[in-house]
């Protein structure tokens, strides 16, 4: 009773042949959306970030990603830079490990200023 009922239903045209295409083109429009907002942005912002830790000399301020902020003493080698935090307080820091490089004599930023003249 039930069998002839479903070989008579697949008896016919198969089913979802043209489904494929309305998957596929779906699938590969999200996956170029992804590329061009998420990570070729990141490709770039990393590749930034590179060229700046491969730029720091001795002289400039640097901010750890622990929140350290200090001046560069010595770079040690290609990895590590020797940084004072405070009188006499030098810390070895890995260049990986840098948040952020300000140049020798940059000027604070207007919202710094603004905190520092409230206090």
């Amino acid at each position: 009773m039930f069998v002839t009922e479903a070989i008579a239903q697949t008896a016919g045209a198969t089913p979802g042949a043209g489904d494929i295409i309305g998957f596929v083109f779906p699938m590969i429009a999200i996956a170029a959306v992804f590329y061009f907002f998420m990570i070729r942005p990141q490709q770039a912002k990393a590749k930034e970030h590179q060229a700046m830790l491969s730029k720091v000399a001795r002289g400039d301020t640097v901010v750890t990603h622990g929140g350290l902020i200090g001046k560069v003493v010595r770079v040690v080698d290609d990895n590590e830079l020797l940084v004072e935090v405070g009188k006499g307080v030098e810390v070895r820091v890995l260049r990986q490990g840098l948040a952020d490089v300000r140049a020798k004599g940059e000027p604070m930023k207007a919202e710094a200023a603004n905190d520092t003249k409230k206090k």
